[in-house]
């Protein structure tokens, strides 16, 4: 497996995230390894607070968090994705599938000795985390789920997937401001096939570009920067480029069968669920839905609505998500 490390220079003086970088070393699923990259802050002997971003951002998304979880006395955790942050990137992109994200970050959960978390998940933070939930249950005290989901295809018709797959080789490639757009079209084609197909072959995929045309308000030069540093070129993308593709949207969808497996966990969770989806956010409304209705720990949780916020909520209003988070675990001691 070829792998790229981006330089440590990348990360110098990066706006509100001057953090001492921690690795874990893990199976990359070849025969060789990769080193994860993630922030450890707050006391050691602290029940830890586990941070997942998700596609294409990094640990940064967390930095207005961090300070205030900390403050409340919690140990916080934020792994950098493979393929992400100051994470290894192998190159090519048939090298990420589903099951390897989850299989990397049961490592990475084995390797730092998880125990009684808190996960606080987003976007592909929940995708990979409620996976490593449904799997390692004991590791985990209690789970909030910040716009994100847990897709398997339900919904729609066994033959879907023909159909799916022929409606995204029909789409043209849009640029940002019209995969966007595309969320707000109701008699448009589904607006995530616009967005997997700008990942997979817009010319320039460029982070910070994605985060500023989704956050509400512009980003400031120096937080643009940040979101770029993980990858100094397109050979760092791989990652960036592939995880849409990875959604399983249709039933037959390879990753389907063990997302529906993980379901049937989640259906016995009786630990504290948490949703604290933001209202303006057209890619996961409507998702905390289902973890209201199916999860047992969420039925008896005054859950919470971020207000003024768009998809990425940590960027938005992190520190509106930071005293939810700590409000959620006060009230619900393990």
């Amino acid at each position: 497996m070829n792998v790229l490390r981006t330089p440590d220079e990348r990360f110098a003086k990066l706006a509100g995230f001057a953090y001492a970088p921690h690795y874990a070393t893990v199976a990359d699923g070849e025969g060789g390894t990769l080193r994860v990259h993630y922030v450890d802050e707050g006391p050691r002997d602290a029940a830890p607070i586990v941070c997942m971003h998700g596609q294409p951002t990094w640990s940064f998304l967390y930095r207005k968090m961090i300070p205030l979880l900390v403050a409340a006395g919690h140990r916080v955790i934020a792994p950098d994705l493979v393929g992400f942050g100051r994470s290894d990137k192998p190159t090519c992109r048939n090298h990420y599938t589903y099951a390897r994200h989850v299989a990397w970050m049961e490592a990475f959960i084995e390797a730092v000795d998880l125990r009684a978390a808190t996960l606080v998940c987003q976007d592909w933070g929940g995708l990979i985390g409620l996976r490593l939930v449904a799997a390692h249950p004991g590791r985990f005290a209690r789970v909030v789920a910040a716009n994100t989901g847990l897709p398997d295809g339900s919904g729609l018709p066994a033959d879907a997937g023909p159909a799916l797959r022929a409606m995204y080789d029909a789409v043209p490639l849009l640029d940002m401001q019209g995969v966007a757009a595309s969320f707000a079209d109701p008699n448009g084609p589904p607006p995530f096939l616009f967005w997997q197909k700008f990942c997979a072959e817009t010319p320039d995929l460029r982070v910070s570009d994605v985060v500023a045309t989704i956050a509400r308000g512009p980003l400031p030069p120096d937080v643009a920067r940040a979101y770029d540093a993980p990858f100094p070129d397109d050979r760092y993308k791989a990652g960036a480029r592939r995880f849409p593709l990875l959604v399983p949207l249709a039933p037959d969808d390879p990753a389907a069968d063990d997302n529906r497996r993980a379901w049937q966990a989640l259906r016995r969770w009786d630990r504290p669920f948490l949703c604290a989806f933001s209202d303006g956010d057209p890619v996961t409304a409507g998702l905390d839905r289902r973890f209201r209705d199916e999860v047992p720990g969420a039925r008896f949780v005054e859950h919470v609505v971020i207000r003024g916020a768009g998809h990425f909520l940590q960027e938005d209003k992190g520190d509106e998500l930071a005293a939810a988070v700590n409000t959620f675990v006060a009230a619900t001691p393990s």
